[in-house]
């Protein structure tokens, strides 16, 4: 009896020096950071009345003004560098790239196979996969799938006029019809799949493509144990993603591996691509699966919420809508009335919508990487980073610093003129990220995105109503930018 009270003193002595000399760890440093607090660390509040937005954002405010290149933060027990210099963030994200190439976030392909994709993966199996998937977002494989973008567009303004017709007052909810697009378009150039989702909003497609986003595995306390130590979660055989959506996507990707191989079906998109790395032995059926569903999810909520976003601020500002109709006529009549990829390309104005509603609503409002090895941070010792520690580039904090983007919660889209973008330094945009691990789909998430505000502007006025929210509100659980509720607006049909 007594040799177990002995032992289990220990263990409780030895647990509390663990505890103890993880949360000093910035104090002993003396680098700035806010006192933590057991077992949350500076994750008060996480997921259920905060944003991971709002708690990373008051931290670089209250911290930039040092002078510091960075901050420390406490993710639960695990100390992480919070990046508060611009200059830091470009040697993080382009010019050492080979020291931060890692994003440290938890994958398990044994146990959780979706989870080994391209966003998760670091080590050697990221770069030869990255260099090997390039090829399918390039500008040609975008020219060729823009037919089929286009055609959901068209579908997307049709389905949009319907419900306007039939609503009271032609109020719409914007952003579930958004994302049952995006989830049409990329079932059609990932899968080869017609979901119908605009039709049938409860098409499988797009509900499963729905859970993904918020259906969580675990609590928070559990997913936090799982990204403070994701090398013992993986001895310990944790999932993140729920086995039924991982059964489905094992499912239709299997299926439409099987039916395309087996009646000799070659398609110029993204599955053709997996495909023929597969029959080349460098891909298995779940690393295709996992490649898909990340193709899925990147941009499905993304493109979704952006497009709901930028609707919302053209709503309250119709002189922009005005503008951007006239650029669109304008381009029509310069390619004979045929709306095509290189029509698109020459919507300036809508890239700087789209820029600024990026800016403004960051789809991923933080950025993560990890120190291969010793770092000085900017030359400086003090400010060092060691081997294996994690670092967040608070994206959503630079896009709202004033001393960047003057007013930042004005909706101004000729912030992304050429000559003001000269103005600020290379890392004051980072909706993408940037670098060699920038997002691989920015060009398919600009084109549909584009797509879309071309044939909806085309046909319809977007307006504030009753309904409409002052400022939106985000889904706290969702580490994406997300509404909370629903974005209403009064949606009419303009006249010929």
């Amino acid at each position: 009896m007594l040799d177990v009270i002995a032992l289990l003193l220990v263990t409780l002595a030895v647990s509390f020096w663990f505890v103890r000399t993880r949360l000093s760890y910035w104090a002993r440093r003396r680098i700035s950071h806010v006192r933590p607090s057991f077992p949350m660390g500076n994750l008060e509040g996480f997921r259920s009345t905060k944003h991971f937005k709002d708690i990373l954002t008051p931290l670089y405010d209250s911290f930039k003004s040092t002078g510091a290149p960075f901050a420390g933060f406490y993710f639960m027990l695990r100390p992480v560098v919070l990046v508060l210099d611009l200059e830091l963030a470009k040697q993080v994200l382009i010019q050492d790239f080979a020291n931060f190439e890692d994003r440290g976030m938890y994958h398990n392909e044994r146990d959780d196979p979706l989870t080994g994709h391209l966003f998760r993966i670091d080590g050697p199996k990221w770069r030869p996969l990255r260099q090997k998937m390039s090829p399918t977002f390039s500008s040609g494989k975008m020219k060729f799938m823009f037919p089929t973008v286009s055609a959901v567009g068209e579908q997307l303004a049709q389905v949009c006029g319907e419900l306007a017709s039939n609503s009271i007052c032609g109020i719409l909810e914007i952003n579930e019809l958004m994302a049952r697009y995006t989830s049409d378009v990329i079932g059609n150039c990932a899968f080869g799949l017609e979901c119908n989702g605009l039709r049938n909003p409860e098409a499988e497609f797009a509900v499963m493509g729905r859970r993904a986003f918020t259906d969580r595995r675990h609590n928070k306390l559990i997913d936090g144990f799982i990204e403070s130590f994701p090398n013992l979660a993986r001895r310990l055989r944790l999932c993140q993603i729920h086995k039924d959506i991982t059964d489905f996507y094992m499912r239709i990707v299997s299926d439409t591996v099987k039916e395309r191989e087996s009646k000799g079906i070659v398609r110029n998109d993204f599955m053709n691509l997996l495909i023929e790395m597969k029959q080349r032995g460098e891909l298995t059926l779940p690393e295709i699966a996992a490649q898909s569903f990340i193709f899925f999810a990147a941009g499905f909520d993304t493109s979704a919420s952006t497009l709901a976003f930028a609707l919302y601020e053209l709503a309250k500002q119709p002189q922009i809508q005005v503008k951007l109709r006239e650029e669109i006529e304008l381009a029509l009549q310069a390619h004979g009335g045929q709306f095509t990829y290189e029509c698109m390309q020459e919507l300036r104005y809508m890239e700087l919508v789209i820029a600024e509603t990026l800016r403004k609503y960051p789809t991923l409002p933080h950025l993560s990487r990890v120190s291969k090895k010793y770092y000085a941070a900017k030359g400086n010792r003090h400010f060092y980073i060691e081997p294996g520690q994690m670092l967040y580039i608070p994206v959503y904090g630079i896009h709202h610093d004033p001393a960047l983007y003057p007013e930042p919660h004005r909706f101004i889209p000729e912030r992304f003129l050429a000559d003001q973008m000269a103005q600020r330094p290379t890392a004051s945009w980072l909706p993408f990220g940037d670098g060699p691990r920038n997002c691989i789909g920015m060009r398919f998430g600009k084109m549909q995105t584009s797509i879309a505000l071309f044939h909806l502007l085309r046909r319809f006025q977007f307006s504030v109503c009753p309904r409409t929210e002052p400022k939106i509100k985000f889904q706290n659980s969702n580490l994406l930018l997300c509404p909370a509720t629903g974005i209403y607006l009064k949606v009419e049909e303009l006249k010929k």
